[in-house]
């Protein structure tokens, strides 16, 4: 399935400024929001992809933003007169609803019917915990967790949300693809016959760095560099290339039991880069024997590639476009294209309007914990299984979360910090 790096970008959807949607989902909700009440939306994370989500969110019928929160009050500033400016009166957010510091998620989740959770992916377990205590629908950023820690919270907590019958949608925005989902349904239907492997792909040449400024603490330098640290991002094996590990379990209609790989820093090497690796290579092993080779690499100026193939007996799949085994095109999807970032929003507003159930976040969970089961692997150089992953006590937050607390990683003398070295760190 073949999306380049710049398609998959949520917010360059957002520049249209159009609402694009499924095709049988304008009319249900049209209905839905007939009469009904306002809901009320938070915004958790007020980063790009928080002001891409509540724009999503703000996009949709009935809503209204009503508080907004952020680690840092700079983001959160920017983010609302963006969204003041786009929306006017129903970004409705005075000074007294946006909340900043490490509990500012709580104030804003309170003044809420539906929350958006898009902070970094390491508050993620607790922010969704909070949130299902609390009694609130839920968007939910992926991945969901960093560790196995976290992954056990997210689960516990999406159980709990099924009780209370509470809607959560996830943004593995795939699902709400219809060229994915029309594709799916041919390989259902015995298209490609029995699969047999898939080869996923998140390959490019990396995201921004921020330059550490005089007097910034530590604990601010990375959460201002979240991405490269795992307490905080889980590595770009589960920010990113957890999309295209989902879509082979999804396709697959399992997730795999163990998982083994290499990886480590060739190009990304420097004080910049935090502690993460820049390429993982993962052999992903499902309990009938079959595999999905797992690719993702931070490298600039080499072969680059978003994309899943799915592998059977008859055929390949890929996201659109169905081939025999000589390369033949036997199906294409000619059906409507849809905005999936825009319609997970859609799909989440109408779901709570008509009270039907939906709750993404056991299968995210499942996406998550793939992620970093092979991210343990790459580390280890070990061979990880899915009951170790999961019950995993390697649990990366740190004990205080304060401005002038330590996080964790420590720069050496050289201000580089310390990189996992296969056959020595321990990941489990």
């Amino acid at each position: 399935m073949n999306l380049t790096p710049e398609s998959t970008d949520r917010r360059s959807f957002l520049k249209t400024g159009s609402l694009i949607t499924a095709a049988s989902l304008l009319p249900g909700l049209a209905r839905a929001q007939a009469g009904a009440a306002e809901i009320k939306v938070a915004l958790i994370g007020c980063g790009g992809r928080g002001s891409g989500a509540a724009a999503q969110s703000l996009n949709v019928p009935g809503t209204k933003l009503v508080a907004m929160a952020d680690a840092f009050e700079d983001n959160l500033e920017k983010a609302h007169a963006t969204l003041s400016k786009q929306f006017g009166a129903r970004c409705d957010v005075p000074k007294e609803r946006r909340f900043h510091g490490f509990d500012a998620y709580k104030q804003a989740i309170d003044a809420a019917d539906l929350v958006l959770l898009c902070s970094s992916p390491g508050f993620r377990p607790a922010h969704f915990e909070y949130a299902v205590e609390k009694g609130k629908h839920v968007f939910m950023e992926k991945p969901v967790a960093v560790d196995g820690p976290g992954i056990r919270k997210v689960i516990e907590a999406a159980k709990a949300a099924d009780a209370k019958k509470l809607k959560v949608v996830c943004g593995l925005q795939r699902h709400y693809q219809n060229s994915y989902i029309e594709t799916l349904a041919q390989v259902k239907a015995g298209m490609i016959g029995d699969i047999t492997s898939s080869q996923v792909y998140w390959s490019g040449g990396g995201v921004w760095t921020r330059a550490r400024q005089e007097g910034m603490t530590e604990m601010e330098y990375q959460m201002r560099n979240w991405f490269y640290f795992n307490w905080l991002c889980g590595d770009h094996i589960c920010e990113q290339h957890i999309h295209n590990i989902d879509v082979g379990n999804w396709f697959k209609g399992a997730h795999p039991v163990k998982a083994n790989g290499i990886g480590g820093r060739t190009k990304r090497i420097g004080k910049d880069w935090g502690e993460i690796f820049d390429h993982h290579y993962v052999e992903y092993t499902y309990a009938d024997g079959t595999v999905m080779n797992s690719q993702c690499k931070h490298w600039n100026g080499t072969w680059s590639k978003v994309s899943e193939t799915i592998v059977g007996t008859k055929g390949k799949a890929e996201a659109g476009v169905i081939k025999d085994l000589a390369g033949k095109i036997i199906w294409r999807f000619r059906g409507e294209n849809n905005n999936p970032y825009q319609t997970e929003h859609d799909v989440l507003v109408k779901h709570i309007l008509e009270d039907k159930p939906i709750n993404d976040a056991h299968r995210t969970a499942e996406a998550t914990l793939s992620a970093i089961m092979g991210r343990m692997a790459t580390y280890s150089g070990q061979e990880i299984t899915w009951e170790q992953a999961l019950n995993s006590d390697l649990d990366t937050m740190p004990k205080v979360l304060a401005w002038d607390a330590v996080p964790g990683p420590k720069a050496g003398p050289d201000g580089l910090y310390p990189a996992p070295i296969p056959g020595e760190t321990k990941s489990v």
